[in-house]
């Protein structure tokens, strides 16, 4: 039951996250950077109620934002990007050899690069390819700060797991 209840509390944190990031311009002049907030629910969902539950937020994120915030276009470049994130993140922490503002980073740069992939097969052309340095560099850069971010909000998350302060 609690595992039920973290899990709706991170969903719905995932999409008030992306309904904000979705407010914020971003004036870079390249196509696909994000900041990535939303994916602080993922990082914090694989390392409270593990990898199973996390793949399930992480698909119920990329469908839900996707409908709220999207169409099936977005869905796509959602699904394609969280996916290949979510099992390189998953693998990096079971090696138990990466500190979690790294994992979130390749995170973030293999996000892009699922996007990419289906951009590529979307438009029916490789010539988009050379948006990847930019698009590495910015999913490296938010998925350290997003990965940074769930290390300073695990450990009050995981003591209201626990029940807080109740002994």
């Amino acid at each position: 039951m609690k595992r039920t209840a973290v899990m709706g509390l991170l969903l719905a944190l995932a999409l008030i996250l992306s309904y904000v990031e979705s407010l914020i311009p971003l004036p870079i002049g390249i196509p696909g950077i994000k900041i990535g907030l939303a994916n602080l629910a993922v990082v914090l969902a694989m390392y409270l109620v593990g990898e199973r539950n996390a793949l399930l937020l992480t698909i119920s994120k990329a469908v839900l934002s996707g409908l709220l915030f999207g169409n099936l276009t977005v869905i796509l470049y959602n699904l394609a990007g969280a996916l290949i994130s979510f099992f390189t993140m998953a693998l990096m922490k079971k090696s138990g050899r990466f500190h979690l503002p790294v994992i979130s980073a390749v995170g973030g740069a293999m996000h892009n690069t699922g996007q990419l992939l289906v951009a590529c097969v979307i438009v029916s052309t490789y010539g988009i390819v050379y948006y990847i340095p930019f698009l590495l560099i910015a999913g490296l850069g938010t998925g350290m700060v997003i990965g940074s971010v769930a290390v300073l909000v695990l450990p009050a998350a995981r003591k209201g797991m626990n029940g807080g302060n109740r002994g």
